[in-house]
């Protein structure tokens, strides 16, 4: 759900406020599901026994007073037996004002009811984002890259040789953004001096205003040269490659003179580098503009990465140097040699979390030495940051982004000089900004074609972290430059043209860190850890003594980047072999583990390989069939009511249709089936005439040679694999809430669509064996995933799963608590499979039913009980690795009898 959304959401809600109804209508409007509010007002999901109040677990408690307001706040904010519960928010409200408390950041809100739309923010976490923002809100951020905005459409409007060379116009956007957060952070000696400077000495019409940006540029460019005093006295030399090079400034209207007058009037003291660059690169980039107050940087998940990679290792040294002023000192050496290299940097914000993570160890460890010498009597010299901006490395391919990530990185490390400065009293003192020195060695460029020991050269002894967050395009988004690098840098990798787009940076960071003291950490898309990626990249990836370090498991990114926020992902570390410990992170629970492998899960390498046939002891299982018909040949309820009731005798050319959807949530759906044995009989009805007629001619002009070859048959569907027999229907695709994918039953007169696999003349015990949870782990791991959702796979998940071979009385054991199962789904005929499986909705006895089949199947694979679903998986990997070198000596056998017998 977006800003907006949820915006209009509590605008509504204002408007016509009921105050029973409050609370439930305010977790609507955040996105909360009506079954869970439902619940939550029947008392299901309230833990609170008392009328009036609401206290729903992780989520918040809520209730009214009449008066003190605020001291109802606190005193429910710890409250022990409220706090067990883990509420993120106290609300208290008398339905005019709103008191509330956010017990996670310890922030307090307190405004009139009717502007509750103007604090949407204060709750985003009840939608599960965690948002990190500057002190001020991010209105800082948000006003100035709105300001910017309006100036950068007048100025191309006004200027459209600059629209084409966008280079200049970046330079020039760096320039003044330079310009106004310098003024009002003492990088310039006087607050407002450039906005001032620029007011007075720049006619109101702005037909001059070029003129004087272009000697003002050249002055902060020049250590010593000849000026008019109001320049020459006021402003110091800046140098640092941001005014270097001659770029004629736009010209200006009275209304962009006005827009730069009022950028300056903003405070840009509260601006933060790390959000701040990826608010302005969406200032030049028109197709980033739908939502500029929505650039949020979660420095959490940033963390989630930087942590384990090195900050981790870092902040353990220091604890156990925590008594040693040498070991000490050679931990902040040691800072200030490391190299951090982000090979996708965008507008810097990895870089930026780094450099201010670092910068802030340095100062504790500092703080730590002038503790441990002034206790033995001695005094320290004035300590100065070993840290240098030229520690950071990047590549970014977009100009803009590129020098917003110079231009970010020199204003954080004047704020961290500040902080240096503020938190060590008067025994440290950073070095003046100005002249600027190299800020950083970032460089515009693709970094799929780009050597980057180029870029960050790297010797035996150093130590170097390659991090980021590379860009992730699926296979078949790639545009043909993005497939040209693929084919470019992974050309020795079999099916690399099916890869994710961000395979290219996992390939690279293994190449770069091979032998030397280095690591590489990614954010990536979950893609490249599911389906057939696995088997193609990571072969490839896990050798030459390459392993993975950490992972985190799939969770929601809120990035900075708009159009990219709530992506899901997952992160990969990865390390040369080492003895040191392994993690693997799921929902906020770390856990050290043997080994992790492609599939981040604790088992040995072990790789899945899609079949043909299936490894078990199973009938084939396929795609339904395809129409290709434009959907002349499927016909909804009313349609088939109508035809059959004006010609009675198209009831012998209708079978029921059903794919994923329609099995999942109980449409029905019909088609029209036609052989060449019933053909005549179509041709004599118009209605069913027509529609052949209308797939002939589709079929026809179509592009594709194959689907012109099939305008010879119209009547027919375009993949017929339909069979008069019973089937076994299972959706492609299926929410991950559900505990277990729902299949089902059909009978002959039913045509299984393509959007769903079936599985023909199936018996009851292989309905048990893939409705059970043995079954679903194996594809929550191995199948591919559609964002978090399951996406079934006959060739990777089907025909790979490995189960025992079973007689006829352990078949018949498992039909019965088939039967069981059905009897159960049979109570509930009104109701959907999808209902039926929602863990929400899910009836208690059917529950019950599918618990007392997983034990049956379990007892299969082994007597003793499994304890977990990481024993589960462990054991289904091993059975699948004996299972498949079994089947691979036995295909051999076979070859080798049959070249004999020729």
């Amino acid at each position: 759900m977006t800003s907006k959304e949820i915006e209009a959401n509590l605008e509504k809600l204002i408007a016509n406020i009921n105050n029973e109804e409050f609370i439930y209508e305010l977790l609507l409007a955040y996105g909360i599901s009506k079954t869970s509010v439902n619940r939550l007002k029947k008392g299901d999901f309230n833990l609170s026994k008392i009328t009036g109040e609401v206290l729903y677990k992780n989520k918040l408690f809520f209730t009214y007073a009449e008066t003190d307001l605020h001291l109802k706040v606190d005193e429910f904010a710890t409250d022990e037996k409220l706090l067990k519960q883990n509420p993120r928010f106290v609300i208290v409200t008398d339905y005019k004002t709103l008191v509330a408390k956010d017990l996670k950041t310890k922030l307090n809100r307190d405004f009139p009811l009717k502007e509750l739309p103007k604090y949407f923010d204060f709750f985003l976490p009840l939608t599960g984002a965690e948002v990190y923002k500057s002190s001020n809100d991010n209105k800082a951020d948000r006003d100035a890259a709105y300001k910017m905005a309006q100036l950068y459409d007048i100025l191309v409007q006004d200027n459209p040789d600059f629209k084409e060379d966008s280079h200049k116009l970046n330079i020039f956007l760096s320039r003044l953004l330079f310009c106004f957060f310098a003024e009002d952070t003492g990088i310039f000696e006087k607050s407002s001096i450039f906005t001032e400077t620029l007011s007075q000495h720049t006619n109101v019409d702005g037909r001059d205003v070029d003129e004087f940006l272009n000697s003002f540029f050249q002055r902060l460019n020049t250590e010593k040269g000849s000026f008019p005093d109001y320049l020459q006295n006021q402003f110091p030399y800046v140098n640092g490659g941001l005014f270097r090079n001659n770029v004629t400034s736009p010209k200006f209207s009275s209304k962009a003179r006005t827009l730069l007058l009022s950028c300056g009037d903003l405070d840009w003291s509260e601006i933060n580098p790390d959000i701040f660059g990826s608010m302005i690169q969406a200032v030049a980039d028109p197709e980033e503009r739908s939502d500029l107050g929505m650039h949020y940087t979660s420095v959490p998940n940033i963390k989630k990465l930087i942590e384990p990679l090195f900050l981790d290792e870092l902040n353990s040294e220091y604890e156990k140097q925590y008594d040693s002023i040498t070991g000490l000192n050679k931990l902040i050496a040691r800072l200030g040699q490391i190299k951090f290299f982000d090979p996708a940097c965008g507008s810097g914000n990895f870089l930026i979390i780094t450099y201010k993570e670092i910068r802030l160890l340095e100062i504790e460890i500092i703080k730590r030495i002038i503790d441990l010498t002034t206790k033995q009597g001695f005094t320290i010299p004035l300590q100065f940051t070993i840290i240098k901006l030229s520690q950071f490395y990047g590549i970014e391919i977009k100009d803009f982004a590129h020098e917003m990530a110079i231009l970010s990185l020199w204003l954080a490390e004047h704020q961290m000089n500040r902080v240096f400065d503020e938190r060590l009293e008067g025994y440290g003192q950073s070095k003046p900004i100005l002249p600027l020195k190299q800020a950083g060695n970032i460089i515009c460029g693709n970094a799929t074609r780009i050597d980057w020991k180029i870029v960050c050269p790297v010797k035996k002894d150093d130590e170097v972290y390659i991090l980021g967050n590379p860009p992730y395009y699926g296979a078949r988004k790639q545009n043909e430059e993005q497939k040209g690098d693929i084919a470019f840098t992974l050309n020795s990798i079999k099916g690399a043209n099916n890869l994710d787009y961000i395979a290219i940076w996992f390939f690279k960071a293994k190449k770069y860190i091979e032998n030397l003291n280095a690591k590489f950490a990614f954010v990536t898309t979950n893609s490249i850890c599911q389906g057939e990626q696995v088997s193609n990249l990571w072969p490839t990836l896990l050798k030459d003594n390459i392993e993975l370090e950490f992972a985190y498991h799939s969770f929601k990114w809120t990035n900075n980047a708009i159009g990219n926020a709530g992506v899901t992902v997952i992160i990969i570390g990865a390390r040369n072999l080492s003895t040191q410990p392994k993690f693997l992170y799921t929902d906020n629970i770390k856990k050290e583990v043997k080994n992790i492998n492609a599939y981040l899960i604790d088992v040995p390498n072990i790789y899945v390989l899609p079949r043909t046939k299936p490894l078990s002891k199973f009938p084939e299982m396929n795609f339904g069939s395809m129409p290709n018909d434009g959907g002349s040949l499927l016909l909804n309820r009313d349609e088939k009511s109508y035809l059959t009731t004006v010609y009675p005798n198209s009831l012998k050319l209708i079978k029921k249709f059903a794919g994923g959807a329609e099995f999942l949530q109980g449409i029905e759906k019909y088609c029209i089936w036609i052989n060449e044995d019933t053909l005549p009989l179509a041709q004599n009805i118009s209605p069913i005439r027509e529609r052949i007629n209308q797939v002939r001619k589709l079929r026809g002009e179509s592009n594709r040679m194959a689907t012109v070859k099939l305008a010879k048959i119209p009547f027919a569907f375009g993949e017929n694999r339909h069979q008069e027999t019973d089937s076994i229907i299972v959706p492609a695709t299926s929410s991950e809430r559900r505990t277990y994918i729902p299949i089902g039953f059909l009978n002959s007169e039913t045509v299984i669509s393509n959007s769903a696999m079936a599985i023909y003349g199936a018996q009851p015990w292989l309905f048990g064996i893939i409705h059970s949870k043995m079954h679903m782990i194996w594809v929550d791991n191995i199948g591919g995933k559609l964002k978090t959702d399951y996406r079934y796979s006959a060739k990777l998940v089907y025909n790979t799963f490995p189960f025992p071979e079973i007689n006829v009385k352990q078949k018949e054991n498992i039909n019965q608590y088939v039967f069981d199962i059905l009897d159960e789904r049979a109570k509930y005929p009104e109701k959907t499979m999808a209902w039926m499986y929602n863990p929400d909705t899910m009836p208690s006895t059917l529950k019950l039913a599918h618990k007392a089949l997983d034990e049956a199947i379990e007892r299969i694979y082994r007597l003793a009980p499994f304890t977990t679903d990481a024993e589960r998986l462990a054991h289904l990997f091993k059975l699948y690795e004996e299972m498949a070198k079994k089947d691979t000596l036995f295909a051999k056998i076979k070859t080798v009898k049959k070249l004999k017998s020729k």
